[in-house]
């Protein structure tokens, strides 16, 4: 196992995600709107914070600290606030409750921020204490019908369509960038037990109890991440098992189930480097994600992986739609992309380039290649928003990670 460079020793002493959280923050941007929930929610207590500042104060703030259970938010002087929403959506964990302040009343934004950022009430200025009582006082202490439903973070699964395809370098490498990039909370699955790579693609060595979780849900609780996950960085962490080769494994249905419920209250992304094939209990998940990628290499066993790929998924989940991610495009010998597109019936998505060298060096020194490689990072950077919708800019980022 390769030796923790300083990146990873600088993650390993990250701080934990938080499991006590503050109940309830609010940012108000003004004096008179800092008073009134001042006045309203006291009798909450010493657990409710009301400062001032604005959306631009909540999203500097949060990403350093942990995300409280309640968190009302005044967008007031935002440019747009929708976005200044998402990204602050970005910045905490999925579970946390969303309350909004504005300057002015809007039936569009309110349907807006309730159907695309997830925000429970909307309250416009100036505020009362009546309205300030009647709406936000009931989330905060817990009292809203159906306030405690966890709207969850997004799943996604990655699956190579053949052998060497590589779902592990997609899949680590896509978990690295979108926590990078997002500053949102990521978890990366290792499902397969007994040969999963993804450990190994990182430097690190698996942390324990992903068989038990599988096999007996009735064991695991809200202290599983603590105990199994693996620190990869700030806002990463590893999931997975390094089971003997004697073993039997014998996931439930349950099991995955409950796994998958527990990460997406905590984490905004859970990215599950899929086996293929896998058994019915771990393809239940394909039912579950958001979204499916499937890695294929430009070679006739790519094409016909895909089809028998997408005909399992209308079989399992109802639906065969998932985005092909060419892997090592330009593979000297490969299929030309006008077959390639003939034999999938559509164009594939996001392209990742054959670079043996940058490759190699990576796998061999247990980093990601998004971490050393710049056009590696940049092909990555495609299929990274096509996965998150997120507004990433090529310079922005990638010159904070190669430090230019």
């Amino acid at each position: 196992m390769p030796h923790l460079d300083a990146r990873s020793a600088e993650a390993a002493a990250a701080r934990p995600l938080p499991l006590n959280r503050s109940l309830a923050v609010a940012y108000a941007a003004d004096a008179e709107s800092e008073a009134v929930p001042r006045s309203v929610l006291a009798e909450v207590g010493g657990r409710v914070v009301v400062q001032r500042g604005t959306v631009v104060a909540a999203i500097r703030d949060l990403a350093r600290n942990p995300t409280p259970q309640v968190l009302v938010v005044d967008v007031t002087g935002a440019a747009d606030p929708l976005v200044a929403l998402d990204d602050l959506a970005n910045v905490c964990e999925p579970d946390m409750k969303l309350l909004v302040i504005r300057e002015r009343t809007d039936l569009g934004f309110y349907r807006d921020i309730t159907r695309r950022v997830g925000a429970l009430e909307y309250l416009y200025k100036p505020l009362t204490r009546d309205n300030v009582a009647r709406l936000f006082l009931p989330v905060v202490q817990g009292r809203l019908p159906g306030s405690d439903a966890q709207v969850g973070g997004r799943v996604v699964t990655v699956t190579a369509a053949h052998g060497g395809a590589g779902a592990t370098t997609v899949a680590v490498n896509l978990a690295t960038q979108i926590a990078e990039t997002s500053r949102g909370y990521v978890a990366l699955v290792d499902l397969d037990l007994q040969n999963g790579a993804a450990a190994l693609a990182l430097g690190l060595a698996p942390g324990a109890g992903l068989r038990v979780a599988l096999e007996e849900p009735q064991r695991v609780d809200e202290l599983f991440i603590e105990r199994t996950a693996v620190a990869v960085a700030e806002r990463l962490r590893l999931i997975a098992a390094d089971e003997p080769l004697e073993a039997t494994p014998r996931p439930t249905v349950e099991g995955v189930s409950r796994l998958i419920t527990l990460l997406r209250r905590r984490f905004n992304y859970v990215i599950v480097d899929m086996p293929n094939p896998a058994d019915a209990a771990l393809r239940s998940i394909y039912a579950i994600a958001q979204t499916r990628l499937l890695v294929i290499t430009p070679s006739l066993a790519g094409l016909r992986s895909a089809a028998r790929f997408r005909s399992m998924l209308k079989a399992v989940a109802g639906s065969e739609q998932a985005i092909t991610v060419l892997n090592r495009a330009g593979l000297p010998g490969g299929l030309p992309p006008a077959m390639l597109v003939q034999g999938l019936g559509e164009r594939p998505g996001p392209a990742l380039p054959h670079l043996v060298k940058d490759m190699l060096v990576s796998a061999n020194l247990g980093v990601p290649a998004v971490t050393r490689s710049r056009s590696f990072a940049t092909a990555m950077l495609r299929l990274t928003r096509e996965v998150t919708g997120l507004r990433i800019g090529h310079k922005g980022w990638l010159g904070r990670l190669f430090g230019r």
